[in-house]
């Protein structure tokens, strides 16, 4: 009994600090799409980071009503600092999905990579060859086109294609740098990618 009500003290602190971020970026208790941007630095930005942001927006807009309340936005959170990483998987997978096949081709893939390049100003590799590299290692069956079964095989099997996927998707890595889940995501340049 003791140690639960320890964990449930500390998820609900966790929940206040980052219910009193949010309040301070967004005092009318709702994050619009351009208040989005404008936290995370990107109003003037490409229009693939452009359309990668309002992407991410309406996927944790779970309402669809235009705007991230305080409860879409702890989900956001929690998937990205808590979820497993098939959660995280299956997340991006959706986010890559962009015309909702699924599958994600290398079109899909490169427009994505292209927004997160910007973003994070990760210049390591092209999209292009980030994406020819990820399609040699977990494309099994050459089709030019990955399964999420493919994509989560990839990330169990491979480590090399999982540190090259934990340098774009940062947030699949284990949880470990206590001082960004005290900065948390709100005023820095953070998105789940």
């Amino acid at each position: 009994m003791g140690a639960n009500e320890s964990v449930e003290e500390m998820t609900a602190m966790e929940n206040y600090q980052w219910y009193s971020k949010f309040m301070k970026e967004c005092p009318s208790g709702q994050l619009t799409m351009y208040e989005c941007k404008k936290v995370l630095g990107l109003e003037n930005s490409t229009i693939q980071a452009n359309n990668y942001v309002e992407k991410i927006f309406n996927m944790f807009d779970t309402n669809k009503d235009g705007l991230i309340d305080f409860l879409e936005f702890l989900a956001a959170i929690n998937l990205v600092i808590r979820g497993k990483i098939d959660q995280k998987l299956k997340w991006y997978f959706k986010l890559y999905d962009i015309d909702g096949s699924g599958t994600i081709d290398k079109k899909e893939v490169i427009s994505m990579l292209m927004a997160i390049q910007t973003i994070n100003n990760n210049q390591d590799m092209t999209p292009e060859e980030l994406t020819n590299l990820i399609f040699q290692k977990i494309d099994v069956n050459n089709d030019g086109e990955l399964t999420l079964e493919e994509l989560m095989n990839g990330m169990e099997k491979d480590e090399h294609f999982r540190e090259i996927i934990s340098k774009t998707w940062p947030s699949l890595l284990p949880y470990q740098r206590g001082q960004e889940k005290e900065e948390g995501c709100m005023g820095k340049r953070c998105p789940p990618h």
